[in-house]
């Protein structure tokens, strides 16, 4: 294997993304396109990410058998080719490149609007039958016309630019769209779409295709419609229901449409909608320009490159981005957090019920998702072993059972910043806690304890009772095993009471050590935990 990341380029891809990708020489990159499933499966093992566009289809299958894969970048936005879930279930980080495409896809939707305003396809396609039938084609203006647009996304929003500057009145409905944005872009938004429908003269769509927004435009809005709407849609099929669609066209409910993506692709040679006159029919040509597919390759390349090579994450369907800056600065918090879960695993007690995840102080104003998942995957490691990584960690903890309760509170308590998990089971606790000196991460609480840790190595945990002579007595017993003390915290509750002492060592004692030390009626548990 490799000592550098591999990354199988298994589609088409420009020929600057797969420069962008290999770049200096620290990504080694195979083009080997054209690839069928069983093919892929075979020699799948051998890479560490894989970049496709839509004819590779990544199923659970290759990602049984892609035992080293990291990362799968799609050249486009789509991600219908590409089985996410298996992806999540398999920690496989999937991305895509929904900038690169945008301009592109924005203006092939504009250049359909015009085409349904002006008959301009039937109009050449007569023209070149011999024809001259100017009346036949009459068209509609854009100027003064009402733009409905559904999902101000990016390429809703490129959309809008031009609509204005045709001189538009534009209509938005997205519920994610801000007010601020809105009157930025000069559209004016309409909560439901019911009532968004009677007013538009043109519709275009750009929105992600989920159980929502299936056929949102089908049988039940067909009446709202304003009587010769044109409908454009780029975005995916099955927005829009082809059979209602059909059905308004021929009764002219709807006066023309612009079909660029379809419910089945390619659709079938008897697909019945084919020879309606006013509808207009590309093959998917919304990302089909020379400058998109240069711009999609090079932003997954970038993408991929960053992911495998500094651990950054853009544009991931299934896990938290996270930019080089934000890394630089969560990385210290994620790697405590990972060890912070590693060590409650190993004090927790069986069949634990809840686990709670407490934020304090500044580090509250930081988006800590990737935290929190780096500890989820440290507390799940010690049960499933390495097949646990951030990307499936969540899915995991779900299958379990294990409800997961997270908090913040900005007011800082003993520390600046403190991270703190406890895990539940019938009333029984165990936590642990940490926070950063400078960069270093440390335990300080231990089950509401304050001490002071090194979240690495080998750490001894003991609950003993106060009394004179038990560091010297655990001193002797460790040095005469050879077993070397290179940090000691001692916590107690009150002056000979319970005592809780954590040593961190440079070698993990072996059992019968533990059975000496535990004999002493002074220690009442001795817990060695693997860091």
């Amino acid at each position: 294997m490799s000592t550098i990341p591999k990354v199988l380029v298994a589609d088409p891809v420009s020929s600057r993304g797969v420069e962008a990708l290999a770049e200096g020489g620290v990504v080694e990159v195979v083009v080997n396109t054209g690839l069928k499933e069983e093919e892929l499966i075979k020699i799948i093992s051998e890479f560490h990410g894989l970049v496709v566009r839509s004819q590779t289809k990544v199923t659970p299958a290759v990602f049984a058998a892609a035992k080293n894969l990291k990362v799968v970048g799609r050249a486009g936005v789509g991600i219908d080719n590409v089985d996410v879930e298996a992806a999540t279930k398999h920690g496989v980080i999937v991305m895509n490149a929904p900038g690169g495409n945008t301009i592109s896809t924005a203006e092939h939707a504009f250049s359909l609007m015009l085409s349904v305003a002006r008959n301009i396809p039937q109009a050449s396609a007569s023209m070149k039958a011999g024809k001259w039938d100017r009346k036949k084609f009459e068209g509609v203006e854009l100027y003064d016309k009402t733009l409905a647009i559904l999902g101000m996304g990016r390429i809703g929003t490129e959309v809008a630019r031009r609509a204005i500057a045709f001189g538009m009145k534009v209509l938005a409905y997205d519920p994610y769209i801000s007010a601020s944005k809105a009157r930025s872009l000069q559209v004016e938004v309409v909560e439901k779409i019911e009532d968004i429908l009677p007013r538009a003269d043109f519709i275009t769509v750009h929105m992600p295709l989920t159980e929502e927004t299936k056929h949102m435009i089908g049988a039940k809005q067909l009446p709202l419609l304003k009587k010769g709407v044109r409908i454009v849609n780029c975005a995916r099929g099955g927005l829009i229901d082809e059979n209602v669609l059909s059905e308004g066209l021929k009764s002219g409910q709807i006066g023309g449409a612009a079909l660029d993506v379809f419910e089945v692709e390619p659709p079938p040679s008897e697909w019945p909608h084919r020879n309606i006159d006013n509808l207009v029919l590309t093959p998917h040509l919304g990302a089909s320009t020379a400058e998109a597919q240069e711009l999609v390759g090079i932003e997954i390349a970038e993408a991929v490159r960053a992911t495998l090579l500094h651990g950054e994450i853009r544009n991931s369907v299934n896990m938290p981005n996270i930019d080089a800056k934000t890394l630089s600065i969560l990385g210290p918090w994620i790697e405590l957090g990972e060890k912070l879960g590693l060590f409650l695993a190993q004090i927790a007690p069986k069949r634990a019920e809840k686990l709670s995840i407490r934020y304090s102080g500044r580090m509250v104003d930081l988006d800590l998702t990737a935290v929190t998942r780096s500890l989820v995957t440290g507390f799940l490691r010690h049960i499933h072993g390495d097949e646990v990584n951030p990307v499936n960690a969540p899915a995991i903890l779900r299958s379990l059972g294990l409800e997961i309760v997270e908090t913040k509170q900005s007011e800082a308590g003993e520390f600046t910043d403190l991270l703190e998990v406890t895990i539940e089971q019938d009333g029984v606790t165990a936590s642990v806690g940490g926070t950063l000196y400078g960069s270093k991460p440390r335990i300080v609480t231990v089950n509401g304890r304050f001490v002071e840790g090194v979240p690495s190595g080998t750490v001894l945990l003991l609950e003993n009772r106060d009394r004179p002579g038990i560091v010297g007595h655990l001193g002797t017993l460790l040095g005469a095993s050879k077993v070397n003390i290179a940090g000691m915290s001692l916590s107690r509750n009150e002056i000979g009471g319970q005592a809780l002492t954590l040593l961190n060592l440079d070698s993990a004692p072996d059992e019968a050590l533990l059975t000496k030390v535990t004999s002493d009626p002074n220690i009442s548990t001795a817990k060695v935990i693997r860091l």
